[in-house]
């Protein structure tokens, strides 16, 4: 599921979630809505995409994923993990998510 959220800036992001409602990845912030709606509509495929997915360490050691467009650009970071085999289950419930509903 997608939740759209906006802020008091009226700027806005979006967080994927499990059936679960845990949290599997977070979008940068979006300036406008139609910026984010144009992304929303696109990733489904994005996620499909072996290439959008990009494995990460972070300083500490965690382990994340990063959602990447076809630009290249990151729109979207997942939690940090303990474990690679975590973030793998991670990127695992991500590519489930399909037919993405929108939930505001």
């Amino acid at each position: 599921m997608i939740k759209i959220k906006q802020d008091k800036e009226d700027c806005f992001s979006f967080r994927l979630e499990s059936e679960k409602g845990h949290t599997i990845l977070k979008s940068i912030t979006f300036t406008t809505k139609t910026d984010l709606d144009n992304v929303v509509s696109k990733l489904e495929s994005l996620i499909k995409t072996p290439t959008s997915l990009e494995r990460k360490t972070n300083h500490i050691g965690e382990f994340l994923f990063t959602l990447k467009d076809d630009n290249g650009t990151i729109i979207g970071t997942s939690e940090c993990y303990n474990s690679e085999a975590g973030m793998e289950n991670g990127i695992k419930n991500l590519k489930k998510l399909s037919g993405l509903n929108t939930n505001t």
